[in-house]
């Protein structure tokens, strides 16, 4: 179609609106063609495209496509044009999109039979199309799009006309393709009987031998697919011979291999959400166990808290018990005290003799009363070092609950006995002076147990302070032999080459495995160069101190740290370099976890290469020595 030259210049993005509704009143006032047929339409503004029909809902699609596109390749001219496009079919050819009506009310199908056999794809034969002759003295004819297009009005719906030539031109007749689906059957029967209407049908055809003017048509059959012409040759060429009935059991066949397989897929859905529902239910029992797991451990640890904590409490109330005891004991002789004082003031009566004797008394009374508050006084503060005592043990037993097993037996004989040794000074000081000529002998024996309790109080100090003295000792030994083997592993970096006895350096990576793995994929260069990346990356890995690829288990009544096999990049390792790598990868793991855990670096080691192990410092004493030797005796054969 012809555009005016105003159309030719592009537009700006703010004048788009008022292009759109431009477009949009000429393709109202039908000055662009968009419906072809009741099925076919185009679209005006893209006339070099190869597409050039559409159905209704594509050129919908195609249109709001184009008019909403952010696409820099697309003018705002052409997203205005159709936009205006979409709108006039949303709004105007909303009722064309449906599909076209037949030509006649009646089913075109009824009365065909389902035995006779057509040509597949659909197939229409148009004979008597006017030809002329041309100066190169071949016939021709007007070219099948035309007649397509009339067909296309007319209601049938053809997808192609193709006109038959030969070595003479164009032979009059054309054959007519139609869509391969039951509709396509459809417009071709509606077709054939069309021209059967106008008396233009096949039998007219062949009717009669006189001369016949106009276009007859029909749909092809078995007996056209045969004959010996340049219909029948066409037609051998583009189609089979089917029956409506090998047509319905072909797809009725092909619909139930579709139930089939998706009957198939459904069983193989249905088995794999078994075995999920399966796996779920494993790990959620699973998970249940190891919940009840839990639930009975915490159980059995609070039981066994508060077992340790009646057990305490039952202790401190025995011991309370015992200094009430001892309060009553001395309120009670106490009282005894004042009796005797108010008997001694009634005799205060008598002869001069009985008062002397009386006064005697009054004042070893008072005395006896003095020393009963000292006493009282010493036995207040023997109660508050228990109290103190008892505050102690509760802030021990807190703060280090998770050896209390260990340390109770310990601690309470520790606490008892200071315990039993403050009752028994308070004891020991009451009776002192409460004590009468009658209490000597207890007093005494008070005495005997009281040292015998000092003397082992003393025997534990000693010990204490014997233990002390010697982890002082050992500590101070044992700094004095890591000095000397750092001084001997600094004496023996200035020795050059490599014997039996040298330096190692904990942690340090050995690159040899990755090397002669790398060389066995690329060549000599590239794999010195992939060896030094991948070792530089496993030393990085090695340094991370988030990286701890390492398990605890109990062997021979001890707990021991082993590599992890099941860690993530280990396992990658594994399987990607092979068993060299993976050893000297753990190797120096295991290395730097013994010598150097928390810094995570490389540190040096005086070590026995012949025996494979870490040397002693009396070996690495006697091989400097050795070394000492052998220099000595060089310098002397020089000089």
């Amino acid at each position: 179609m012809e555009h005016s030259s105003e159309e030719d210049s592009d537009i700006s993005e703010s004048e788009m609106l008022k292009y759109e509704d431009k477009s949009y009143k000429k393709l109202k006032s039908g000055n662009h063609s968009v419906k072809i047929s009741d099925e076919a339409f185009t679209c005006p503004y893209c006339p070099k495209k190869r597409k050039q029909e559409y159905l209704y809902k594509d050129l919908l699609q195609h249109a709001s496509g184009v008019g909403n596109s952010t696409s820099n390749k697309r003018s705002a001219k052409e997203k205005a044009n159709h936009l205006a496009l979409a709108k006039y079919l949303e709004k105007d050819l909303r009722d064309a999109g449906s599909p076209s009506k037949p030509v006649n009310e009646g089913d075109p199908l009824t009365g065909c039979s389902h035995d006779e056999k057509f040509v597949w794809p659909w197939t229409g034969i148009v004979v008597n199309i006017p030809t002329r002759r041309a100066e190169d003295g071949r016939s021709v004819g007007e070219s099948g799009s035309k007649l397509r297009d009339e067909l296309i009005r007319r209601g049938f719906n053809p997808t192609r006309v193709h006109p038959l030539w030969n070595f003479r031109g164009h032979s009059g007749c054309a054959v007519v393709e139609f869509h391969k689906d039951w509709p396509g059957l459809h417009n071709a029967m509606s077709f054939e009987k069309a021209y059967e209407a106008d008396h233009y049908g096949k039998k007219d055809w062949y009717a009669s031998n006189q001369e016949k003017s106009g276009l007859y048509a029909w749909v092809a059959r078995s007996d056209d697919y045969n004959l010996k012409n340049i219909i029948g040759d066409h037609l051998r060429k583009i189609g089979d011979l089917k029956t409506i009935s090998e047509m319905m059991e072909e797809e009725a066949r092909k619909q139930n291999l579709l139930v089939s397989n998706l009957t198939n897929m459904i069983e193989v859905k249905d088995k794999h959400l078994e075995e999920m529902k399966e796996r779920f239910t494993e790990t959620s029992n699973s998970v249940e166990k190891l919940m009840e797991e839990k639930d009975r451990l915490l159980q059995s640890y609070n039981e066994e808290i508060k077992k340790i904590q009646l057990s305490a409490r039952d202790h401190f109330q025995r011991i309370f018990t015992d200094h009430e005891k001892l309060k009553l004991q001395l309120e009670s002789q106490k009282k005894e005290l004042e009796l005797r004082g108010e008997e001694l003031e009634k005799r205060e009566t008598q002869n001069e003799n009985d008062r002397k004797i009386l006064a005697e008394e009054i004042e070893k009374n008072a005395m006896r009363n003095n020393s009963l508050q000292l006493a009282s006084l010493v036995q207040q503060k023997a109660d508050e070092n228990v109290r103190k005592l008892a505050e102690d043990q509760k802030k021990q037993k807190e703060d280090l609950h998770n050896r209390i097993i260990q340390l109770e037996k310990q601690l309470d004989a520790k606490q008892a006995l200071a315990l039993e040794i403050e009752r028994l000074k308070g004891s020991l000081n009451v009776m002192k002076h409460m004590g009468d000529d009658g209490d000597i002998e207890v007093l005494q024996k008070m005495e005997t147990v009281l040292k015998d309790l000092r003397e082992k109080e003393g025997e534990l100090d000693d010990l204490e302070a014997l233990n002390q003295t010697l982890i002082i000792r050992e500590r101070k030994s044992n700094d004095e032999l890591q000095d000397a083997r750092k001084e001997l592993i600094n004496a023996l970096k200035e020795l050059s080459g490599r014997a039996h006895i040298g330096l190692k350096r904990m942690g340090e990576l050995d690159n040899k495995p990755f090397l002669e793995v790398m060389n066995r994929k690329y060549n000599e260069e590239e794999a010195e160069e992939r060896a030094s990346e991948l070792c530089s990356l496993w030393e990085e890995y090695l340094k991370d101190p988030d990286w701890h690829p390492f398990k605890v288990i109990t062997a021979e009544g001890k707990h021991k740290e082993i590599i992890n096999e099941e860690d993530e990049k280990l396992k990658g390792l594994k399987k990607e370099m092979g068993e060299e790598v993976y050893i000297a990868v753990t190797t120096a793991l295991v290395e730097i976890n013994e010598y150097n855990p928390s810094g995570r670096y490389i540190t040096s080691e005086l070590w026995n290469y012949k025996e494979g192990r870490k040397a002693t410092l009396q070996e690495g004493v006697a091989f400097l020595m050795k070394q000492w030797k052998l220099l000595v005796h060089r310098k002397g054969g020089i000089a």
